[in-house]
């Protein structure tokens, strides 16, 4: 049984920082798998923010790119999305997602997007206050 479970969310003021933090278990970590942030405002569909490739290569939305950074440490089986200089359009519920097997940056994203496959968390909260 794969687990994926999201923390790391906040509120904060227009500038301003989040790391957000996926904790991944169930599976062997040294295997195939990509894995995905993605955001999710009301009214809004989900969209990809980064991602990792099954063999390491790292994808960004043109939205966040130069302010997001995503990470991972296998030792802690933990992926992070490291968020700088947010703005109120990064307000959202943001979620993890990960996907076996080998997939490039784009077509994990691709992928993951259609919902359909994957574990995914329950989402953590992001508000960015102007």
């Amino acid at each position: 049984q794969v687990q994926v479970v999201e923390s790391g969310g906040g509120s904060v003021q227009a500038g301003g920082s989040l790391r957000l933090s996926c904790a991944a278990s169930g599976y062997c970590f040294y295997s195939w798998y990509c894995m995905s942030w993605f955001r999710q405002a009301p009214g809004r569909e989900r969209e990809g923010v980064a991602t990792f490739s099954s063999t390491g290569g790292t994808s960004y939305a043109d939205s966040v790119k130069g302010r997001f950074t995503i990470s991972k440490d296998n030792a802690k089986n933990t992926l992070y999305l490291q968020m700088n200089s947010l703005k109120p359009e990064d307000t959202a519920m943001y979620y993890c997602a990960v996907l076996s097997g080998v997939y490039s940056a784009a077509n994990c994203f691709t992928r993951l997007g259609k919902g359909d496959s994957g574990y995914w968390g329950q989402g953590t909260q992001v508000t960015v206050s102007s």
